[in-house]
């Protein structure tokens, strides 16, 4: 099991010339070959900035995606229509300045035929990093949670194809293990699930939501978490980490409340070596919780906001983590973000120099805390 007292959740800030060589790529302006080169370029960039940080865990950035939960539409045919929009829908709150994020959901949105995998979802992305991390640094990949794709299935749109939300998410799980299976077949140590749909059960319009598609929430999340398991399953031999979160978009949040709601089936069931989990503010509630969390795993504190610049202090950092560990013990809490600094292509309202700053303080507050 991957053991490291610092972590990362995934994204970074996509640098404005890849943004533009999207733009370009997407317009025709710009072939293939050139896109990639630009693709590297930022990836190359990204490891660099969290290994000069001293970060034990690398990703990617999550560069080549649109969003993070876009690769499985971007690899997998049966999709139908989808857009940016298809993963930033939902009541986003947050600094007014920003503009109004309330989204409805897509009326379009909706798979249309049987799913068929026309390529692996982060394959190349692993090849590529595991070739640039250093001998220190783990190469990490993230992946979405396959209950997240439920809102994918639309009772109007989909039943021609998935007579049933379930056989749907069967589909979606299978790909997911196949996923995987490659990754850990390449030389893959450590996978992260992405489902921060589950903290979103805390609000009473999501839970609706899912709800409507059958069964009530918790009976969901029981679901959910059996998911999640047989995708983890599909490669024993690999440290898995599970990222909750409340919503993190253009540094915007969904949802408010304390995990204890949805702490024991989410940190007993899972079968996830390191739970990584959003306590920024006073929105994640207390660190209670993490009495529920058995003592095989590891839980990485989130911190560290990635919503704003600013710089938390090493010394306040410490006495969080040793307050959580009246909880839970010291030798089993790691330090990490709270969330991605950039969960699609619209940036959080943070600079690059404060990514570096803030990697740099996990470091920093790691060694005073564990050595």
């Amino acid at each position: 099991m991957i053991s490291a007292h610092t972590d990362v959740v995934g994204s970074l800030l996509r640098p404005p010339e890849l943004l533009r060589a999207r733009e370009d790529r997407d317009a025709g302006r710009l072939d293939a070959a050139a896109f990639k080169r630009r693709e590297d370029e930022a990836v190359d960039a990204a490891v660099r900035l969290q290994e000069e940080a001293g970060m034990a865990v690398a990703t990617d950035g999550e560069m080549r995606r649109l969003s993070f939960q876009s690769q499985m539409t971007e690899a997998v045919d049966g999709f139908g229509t989808w857009d940016l929009d298809a993963f930033l829908w939902g009541d986003w709150q947050g600094d007014e300045a920003t503009g109004d994020w309330s989204r409805e959901r897509p009326a379009r949105l909706g798979v249309e035929a049987p799913l068929r995998r026309r390529r692996f979802l982060s394959v190349e992305e692993f090849v590529y990093l595991r070739a640039r991390v250093g001998p220190d640094t783990v190469p990490k990949v993230t992946l979405p949670s396959p209950s997240l794709f439920a809102s994918f299935w639309d009772p109007e749109r989909s039943t021609a194809a998935y007579p049933a939300l379930a056989a749907f998410l069967a589909d979606v799980t299978e790909l997911l293990r196949e996923e995987v299976a490659e990754l850990a077949r390449l030389g893959a140590e450590y996978v992260q699930l992405d489902a921060p749909h589950y903290p979103l059960l805390l609000d009473p319009g999501t839970r609706a939501f899912y709800e409507a598609r059958g069964g009530g929430w918790r009976d969901w999340l029981a679901r959910g978490i059996e998911l999640d398991n047989a995708v983890m399953e599909a490669a024993p031999g690999i440290t898995f980490g599970f990222h909750l979160c409340r919503g993190n978009q253009g540094s915007r949040w969904l949802v408010s409340g304390d995990y204890d709601p949805i702490a024991a089936p989410i940190f007993r069931e899972t079968r996830a070596q390191r739970l990584l989990l959003e306590y920024d503010d006073e929105r994640s509630g207390s660190f209670a919780p993490l009495a529920q969390v058995p003592e095989d795993k590891m839980v990485v504190l989130g911190l560290v906001t990635t919503k704003s610049p600013r710089l938390e202090t090493p010394e306040a950092l410490a006495e969080r983590i040793h307050a959580a560990a009246g909880h839970f013990p010291l030798e089993r809490l790691a330090l990490s973000p709270q969330c991605g600094f950039s969960t699609s292509v619209v940036g959080n309202r943070v600079t690059v120099e404060d990514e570096r700053r803030k990697l740099a303080t996990i470091r920093e507050t790691a060694d005073r805390v564990w050595g």
